[in-house]
């Protein structure tokens, strides 16, 4: 087969990158982030506008990165189907279109939370890892068996990093580089446990009244109506009561997989506080931890094009001509995993 390059773009939140790999190689990595004021969010039309205004930069910018002049040296582009944001997911759908009836290629249609896990496994060597996939908008613990990552458990309503971005926008914390890591670094400072209900259902996690005791907390503080916990508390107290929810759940789903080996990926996994007590958890249970840093368990488009040049090379891809269509709900084991045969023991 020949060699192929493959460039991806990514959308689906307020992060939007486009990333571009060969049969062997990461060659480009452009990346953008779309920041609200202190103790705001951000609205996906907002989002949408940003990503529309620079993907052109990005993608000139990483086709420069990769030193490709020609548009007969792309062999497909790729995109972030879903999950996510309608409006960002929208942006990032039409630049793929439009780019490949350009160029005169395929379209590949990518899974975001499929991406995540082959960059993590490409990056950490993980072989078949259980998988623990935490972000601002996904929570769950995942195991791949007959061409599916299979979903073993997950949160039965809100995820871990929309937990972080709530209580960030309440206390005021800034959201750049991202809410999540001003949680993390406010938290390094806590010493004082503010007590959280901790809600395991089996494999699944519940977040939502955690969610609603920690802010109400939060906005007395800001209020001045109770300091007996500062922000740096309320931080800490969040992360060890959710994390420890995380990895007893992980714990479960290696002995229920027989596996040895764990997997965190998504933006939250750049917790450092999460992968240390991930790592004692699998060194007292003689399992081996993969992780990343922020270059790939962060939104990057190049998670999408390594999965699409996955996908790719086993005929997985779309004409452009038919339209790229996105959609919010797209699960993780909706997704045919074809490039995977392992023989699983």
């Amino acid at each position: 087969m020949p060699r192929q390059t493959i460039l991806g773009i990514e959308s689906s939140a307020n992060k939007v990158g486009v990333g571009i790999v060969t049969d062997d190689e990461l060659i480009a990595n452009t990346r953008a982030t779309f920041h609200g004021a202190p103790g705001e969010g951000f609205r996906p039309t907002e989002v949408a506008r940003h990503h529309q205004k620079i993907l052109p930069e990005l993608i000139e910018a990483a086709l420069n990165q990769a030193g490709i002049s020609e548009s007969s040296d792309v062999t497909a582009i790729a995109y972030t189907r879903g999950p996510g944001m309608g409006a960002p997911l929208q942006a990032g759908a039409v630049a793929a279109q439009t780019l490949a009836l350009s160029f005169g290629v395929p379209l590949v249609p990518v899974n975001h939370c499929v991406a995540h896990v082959e960059m993590g496994r490409s990056v950490t060597k993980s072989a078949n890892p259980v998988v623990l996939y935490v972000s601002g908008g996904n929570t769950q613990i995942l195991t791949y068996a007959r061409n599916k990552y299979y979903i073993l458990g997950e949160t039965l309503d809100i995820a871990v990093g929309n937990c972080f971005d709530r209580l960030a926008r309440v206390l005021k914390l800034p959201n750049e580089p991202s809410p999540g890591y001003s949680v993390e670094q406010e938290a390094k400072s806590g010493t004082k446990l503010f007590p959280l209900s901790y809600s395991v259902k089996g494999m699944d996690m519940s977040f939502s009244g955690i969610l609603t005791q920690i802010t109400a907390q939060g906005k007395k503080l800001m209020n001045g109506k109770d300091t007996r916990w500062s922000k740096a508390d309320l931080c800490m107290s969040l992360q060890e009561t959710v994390f420890a929810m995380l990895v007893e759940t992980t714990e479960r789903a290696i002995s229920v997989a027989n596996l040895n080996t764990v997997l965190i990926v998504g933006g939250v996994g750049c917790n450092k506080r999460l992968q240390e007590m991930m790592r004692i958890m699998c060194a007292e249970r003689g399992a081996e931890l993969g992780a990343t840093d922020a270059r790939y368990c962060i939104d990057n488009g190049a998670m999408v094009a390594h999965t699409a040049a996955l996908m790719y090379q086993h005929g997985v891809h779309i004409n452009p001509y038919s339209g790229a269509d996105y959609t919010q709900r797209y699960r993780t084991d909706d997704v045919n995993v074809v490039w995977r045969n392992d023989v699983l023991t």
